[in-house]
């Protein structure tokens, strides 16, 4: 690598680290008040959890030597061997496996016990990402091989972690009173400096997902600043036509959406595709919001309808809106003439979908039968912050 991508890797590498903490604060300002310390230690403590199971043994099973075209091998247990170029592309590829178990701790706010999520996090980061990781990022796996494009995970980050959300709300059940009274955001403040962060550290996702510091980095920024803004405007809109009200949460969880949507073709398609992309994302993130309510599961604080469904279209999209012109890894959409790619890109949503299902919802059971899933009635009346952490978020008076 020359120096100048070795400079924009490193700087990606610290961008992409930096979302996570920045997750913390757009999750901690929307669970109470007496939750948000349960919120940030569960964002914090998966970077420490992820950063000892990807050194160990994920990076390996991810981008070690292909075994049928499904996982890697053993070759670089421990980072055996692993240096200079492939030390940074270790590093840099650590941060998406860092972020994307945290993304899952968003639906599982205020119920879920501390110890369940540690074991948790840690079983999935060692089984379902890599697995995923090595499907859609390795050149030897088997959706990579097959033709399925994901620029910086749409389908290995996004629909991965959304999935896997479903499947512990599932297992967990719903907060005491949800559906019946009021669980409003403590501090929509936080959540707009978290929103910032988010925005700012996708830069390092997206365009550092080039792997170079050339035009498709440049593609891919812009790309991502567009597909951002027009879908924090689509889900204002939408809410606004349905409640007459804009709100700030409203469009800070358009702006996540549209950078979710785009994540996988944001190398891929045009500047102006991003604007169809986050116009879509925008208002599809919106309605997919409410299924929760109609449907009656707890995603409390919308990983399903934002990542899910923003991964889903965006995954999709791309299989309409890719252009080889743009990048030459990728083939045409179906706007282009790419039938086949388009079918390719369902497909692996569909295969995604089902395998992290039903594996994550396999790990929550088992972790149930170990350490249990939930705190009791009176701990999660009283708050997770007390009750699991001995502490309080906000103390004003001694």
């Amino acid at each position: 690598m020359s120096e100048g991508t070795i400079a924009w890797l490193l700087v990606s590498s610290a961008l992409v680290l930096f979302m996570t903490p920045g997750l913390a604060l757009f999750y901690g300002g929307m669970v109470r008040s007496k939750n948000v310390l349960n919120m940030l230690m569960k964002n914090f403590f998966t970077i420490s959890i992820v950063t000892v199971v990807w050194t160990l043994i994920g990076y390996t099973l991810a981008f070690g030597t292909d075994i049928g075209g499904l996982i890697g091998g053993f070759d670089f247990l421990g980072l055996k061997g692993v240096a200079g170029d492939s030390l940074l592309f270790m590093v840099f590829q650590m941060m998406f496996a860092i972020i994307t178990p945290a993304l899952i701790t968003g639906a599982v706010a205020e119920r879920m016990k501390f110890s369940a999520w540690v074991l948790f996090t840690t079983l999935w980061a060692l089984i379902v990402y890599p697995i995923i990781a090595h499907w859609g990022f390795a050149a030897d796996g088997w959706l990579f091989a097959w033709g399925v494009r994901d620029f910086a995970g749409g389908l290995v980050v996004h629909v991965n972690a959304g999935i896997a959300a479903l499947a512990l709300v599932f297992a967990l059940g719903p907060r005491k009173g949800f559906g019946v009274e009021a669980m409003r955001p403590h501090s929509l403040p936080l959540t707009l400096l978290g929103t910032g962060i988010l925005w700012f550290g996708w830069f390092g996702f997206n365009a550092g997902s080039a792997l170079a510091a050339d035009g498709i980095a440049i593609n891919a920024f812009v790309t991502t600043q567009i597909a951002a803004s027009v879908a924090a405007l689509g889900w204002v809109v939408a809410e606004w036509r349905k409640t007459g009200k804009p709100t700030t949460l409203g469009a800070a969880s358009g702006a996540v959406a549209g950078l979710v949507a785009i994540t996988p073709g944001a190398g891929f398609v045009s500047p102006l595709s991003a604007i169809a992309i986050g116009l879509i994302a925008g208002f599809a993130c919106f309605w997919a919001v409410s299924l929760k309510f109609r449907f009656g599961y707890d995603d409390s604080l919308d990983v399903v309808g934002v990542h899910l469904a923003g991964g889903i279209v965006g995954s999709i999209l791309t299989g309409v809106f890719a252009q080889s012109s743009i990048n030459s890894v990728v083939s045409d959409g179906l706007l282009f003439g790419g039938t086949a790619f388009f079918v390719k890109q369902v497909v692996a949503v569909l295969a995604v979908i089902l395998f992290t299902f039903v594996v994550s919802y396999g790990l929550a059971q088992l972790v149930k039968a170990i350490t249990g899933l939930r705190v009791d009635e009176k701990e999660e009346t009283d708050g997770l912050d007390i009750s699991l952490h001995e502490e309080r978020g906000y103390v004003f008076t001694e």
